[in-house]
């Protein structure tokens, strides 16, 4: 999958847009050995992702790579 759905954040991390009725949920995920693995989701009010959900979606992907070593 690709734009508008999927997005690629950077490296290992990547962001799905579903519509909701609150407005547009953004996941960002990895995938791991063919699974999704969700890290983070919020409701975008904004036009650009905000910074604190993209350090919060970092932080569990550096934290789920740790534990998978």
């Amino acid at each position: 999958m690709g734009l508008p759905l999927v997005r690629k954040m950077e490296t290992d991390l990547w962001e799905i847009r579903v519509t909701i009725t609150d407005g547009i949920c953004r996941i960002f995920f990895t995938i791991a050995e063919n699974i999704m693995i969700l890290l983070h989701g919020f409701v975008k009010k904004s036009q650009k992702t905000p910074q604190k959900e993209l350090e919060t979606a970092q932080n569990r992907l550096k934290l789920f790579k740790e534990m998978n070593k």
